[in-house]
């Protein structure tokens, strides 16, 4: 299958706003494969490193397929990313024709081995690694689905749930992607798991995945469709690696799913939009037990208030 590649080159006084705010017009006109590629500084050690070449100029490229919609997505595109003008955002887009291979087999160059934890390790599939004794290997091919470890909000996921997460536990994964959540919430003694995404090809990138790291079907379901739309039992363990608006608009629907002991993790969060988690967080009637930053980015882990909860029932 071809794709028209979409590159939009930009340059920000603040590039992880900048990154986010591109990053939401292609996952609002659902874009494949998505990729960054800004300048990063190092994470904490413990993380990845080293995983990305530093970029002459920052970008941000995704893939739509040649369909005789695609023009008019694009030129969709082409307005709302000349909006961010505004917010001294200057960009230019560039377009090109691809096979689906062609940028598979380009991307993998960018992917290497990363270690998340001191346990756990990102392999891609196509890499040898042996792994030392006790240590976690998930085993990886993103293809055209987002997460693979190497982004500080990924990273900082997998090391909540490796923190957090009970062997025995339910797990819920929102906009799964790639479905490395699952996979480590799997690795790391989870019973039941679940993961959600409103992409085609995520749920296919998972499903393929799961497979690779030899996860037992019988524990995990994929789902393409949206929160409000699974059932409302509760589970012990969620996590929602998205972006802040997203999250913003999905807390009631994820309360409503967390029991008095259930932890979430909520992730894809930039500095700049942590008041408006903040304040979402106070009307669900959440509050935060863990934090992490790295570079730009928020990851928090929450529980219901239970204290506030009893009042409100007074």
């Amino acid at each position: 299958m071809k794709f028209k590649k979409v590159i939009v080159q930009f340059d920000a006084g603040n590039l992880i706003l900048a990154e986010e705010l591109i990053c939401d017009i292609f996952f609002s006109f659902n874009l494949k494969g998505v990729v960054c590629d800004i300048p990063l500084d190092e994470p904490d050690e413990g993380f990845g490193t080293n995983t990305l070449p530093k970029p002459e100029i920052c970008s941000i490229a995704g893939f739509l397929p040649l369909l005789n919609s695609s023009d008019i997505i694009l030129e969709k595109i082409r307005e709302k990313v000349s909006m961010l003008s505004n917010l001294n955002i200057q960009v230019n887009i560039q377009t090109e024709i691809v096979d689906e291979k062609d940028w598979s087999d380009a991307w993998k160059v960018y992917f290497e081995v990363t270690k998340v934890t001191d346990r756990i390790t990102i392999k891609p599939a196509w890499k040898d690694y042996d792994g030392g004794k006790d240590e976690i290997i998930i085993h990886l091919d993103p293809g055209m689905a987002f997460g693979t470890g190497t982004h500080p909000s990924t990273a900082m996921c997998i090391q909540m749930i490796e923190t957090y997460l009970k062997p025995g536990s339910t797990f819920l994964d929102i906009g799964t992607g790639s479905g490395i959540l699952m996979i480590a919430a799997a690795k790391l003694g989870a019973r039941r798991i679940t993961g959600i995404d409103t992409d085609e090809v995520a749920i296919k990138v998972a499903q393929q995945n799961l497979v690779k790291n030899n996860i037992d079907p019988g524990i995990c379901k994929l789902l393409c469709t949206t929160l409000d739309k699974t059932d409302r039992a509760p589970y012990n363990f969620i996590a929602a690696n998205i972006i802040a608006q997203v999250i913003v608009d999905i807390l009631p629907a994820i309360s409503i799913r967390m029991a008095p002991d259930t932890i979430t993790i909520l992730s894809g969060i930039i500095k700049e939009r942590q008041n408006d988690i903040l304040a979402a967080l106070e009307k669900n009637n959440l509050f935060i037990i863990h934090e992490e930053y790295m570079d730009e980015w928020v990851t928090l882990a929450v529980k219901k208030n239970q204290t506030l909860n009893n009042i409100d029932l007074a």
